[in-house]
């Protein structure tokens, strides 16, 4: 980080080491508390040696040189853009809304952010088109919407024109902070990779051993799957599965990054994880039934990831054909209908050639799901209200009705994952909200619905308990959350706590035997 032009961000590195221990206790907790003055410092955790804090500071007091007769340079950008900014991140292209006029490369620009507005019919949003110029004056019709949001200053890296114009690139180099945290912009590239601590704890808790076959069903970003990756020591398989495209485009180029090569990518539904044994052949799908020896041919990737344990491997053209006899013969006996759209749509294909999804370092692998029992371990990091995550600056739009639809999602996406893991197995949930709804009202839910789980402790184990007792809303609506003795096996990370973290909540499941399912 000296090397490239941090060094006024590294304090100091404390190597001391701290007895081996299998419980963490308060003394630990505060003397971590103690080290996080520096800027950067060794974890002091048992078992999370590798990891080290990196702690910002601020908020900075800022002269922009704002003159009534003379505004500053300005631009404005999207509320996700300022909270990546507020975590060190510099200002890319596609994050940015509004320019001030005749902004030219290397000029010194005030930076602002502008949070979604209540508008009439009760919605909310921006109600301002991108590429906007802003006046920098109070009669400026978007100054209301910035004032008092400034979060720093940059030099732009490109003209307003070539902002506008780009699609990707640094747009503005922010070298002056409200809140200061290092960049890591090419720092130690693959090698290194940033994650809030909860997350680590998540992929802990998982406890993935070499050669297991594991499940991360909502795995985008991808962190807590190279997490798991790397805890196995890239030996074993984990499938990480996500719905969006893009999305499992980023899993595979973080995972490429870090060179893992126990990953496989698919494109799947969280909601539709479960693939029933009585449903049609998927070549893209992983099938292997520990309890019952019922082992389905699996395709390998034909990606860089694509390196996973396999029956029977497929490549190239004679992968299509091979796949086409295959399936010719195990439906001999049944009638095919091919349509008129279908034909038409394989010409085209083979006078086109490959597509967007059958390209090398684009492709994503659809899945229809996978058969039950068929994961040693599953973690659920289950898409949520993330009202636990900072820097958060907008969180409008939830209401309680929509806290308790999130609790909703969450149990159907857990009734899939309790039916992928094996007797014998393990099952994470995790969250990134510290609503209750959503954390101790599921574990509840899973504990009174599925007889054969139960609540494993967790190590290493540094979050707070969780919440016992239950709460009845104004309109007789009852949540019941954990009974006395459950708040030890589970983790509630306070914001407020010493530890500084996010708000995040982690719950093990010990899976025994289905019998009585």
């Amino acid at each position: 980080m000296r090397k490239s032009g941090s060094q006024n961000d590294v304090v100091g590195i404390n190597l001391k080491e701290n007895k081996a221990s299998n419980d963490i206790d308060l003394d630990m907790v505060e003397k971590q508390s103690s080290l996080q003055n520096e800027s950067i410092t060794k974890c002091q955790i048992p078992g999370l040696e590798y990891v080290v804090f990196v702690k910002g500071s601020g908020p900075h007091e800022i002269d922009y040189g704002y003159l009534p007769d003379k505004p500053p340079k300005e631009v404005l950008v999207s509320r996700k853009c300022a909270e990546a900014v507020l975590r060190g991140a510099q200002v890319y292209v596609p994050g940015i809304m509004a320019c001030s006029s005749y902004v030219e490369e290397g000029d010194l620009v005030a930076v602002s952010v502008a949070v979604e507005q209540p508008f009439p019919d009760g919605g909310w949003g921006l109600g301002i088109t991108r590429g906007t110029v802003l006046q920098g004056l109070p009669t400026d019709p978007y100054h209301f919407e910035r004032h008092g949001l400034y979060i720093g200053q940059g030099t732009t890296m490109l003209s307003r024109a070539g902002i506008f114009r780009a699609s990707q690139g640094i747009a503005v180099d922010m070298n002056n902070r409200v809140f200061k945290l290092p960049s890591f912009y090419d720092v130690l590239e693959g090698e290194i990779f940033l994650q809030n601590l909860p997350s680590i704890i998540a992929a802990h808790a998982l406890d993935p051993q070499k050669g297991e076959r594991i499940l991360d069903m909502c795995a985008a970003p991808g962190g807590k799957t190279t997490a798991i990756a790397i805890l196995m020591k890239d030996e074993g398989e984990v499938i990480a599965a996500d719905r969006s495209h893009n999305k499992v485009i980023d899993i595979q180029k973080l995972a490429a990054e870090l060179g893992l090569t126990c990953i496989t990518t698919y494109k799947l539904d969280a909601l539709k994880a479960v693939r029933k044994r009585n449903g049609s052949s998927d070549m893209t799908t992983l099938c292997c039934n520990k309890d019952n020896n019922d082992v389905v041919n699996q395709r390998s990737d034909s990606g860089p990831l694509g390196n996973g344990v396999s029956s029977t491997t497929f490549v190239g053209s004679n992968a299509d054909t091979t796949f086409k006899e295959n399936v010719s013969n195990e439906k001999a006996n049944e009638r095919t209908y091919t349509s008129k759209a279908d034909i038409r749509k394989n010409t085209r294909r083979m006078r086109n050639g490959p597509g967007r999804n059958q390209s090398l370092g684009g492709r994503v692998e659809n899945s229809k799901g996978f058969l039950p029992n068929s994961f040693d371990r599953v973690l659920l990091d289950a898409p949520c209200s993330a009202l636990g995550l900072r820097p958060r600056l907008f969180a409008g739009e939830e209401t309680i009705e929509s806290l308790r639809n999130h609790g909703k999602y969450q149990r159907r996406m857990f009734d899939q994952a309790v039916q992928l893991v094996r007797p014998g197995g393990v099952l994470v949930y995790s969250t990134c909200t510290i609503n209750p709804g959503e954390n101790e009202a599921l574990v509840r839910y899973a504990l009174d619905t599925y007889k054969f789980l139960s609540l494993a402790p967790q190590h290493p184990r540094i979050g707070g308990a969780g919440l016992v007792g239950r709460c009845e809303f104004p309109d007789g609506y009852v949540e019941e959350w954990l009974r006395p003795g459950e708040e030890e096996l589970v983790q509630r990370f306070d914001p407020s706590s010493q530890l500084d973290t996010i708000g995040f909540f982690i719950a093990k499941f010990a899976v025994g035997p289905k019998d009585d399912i």
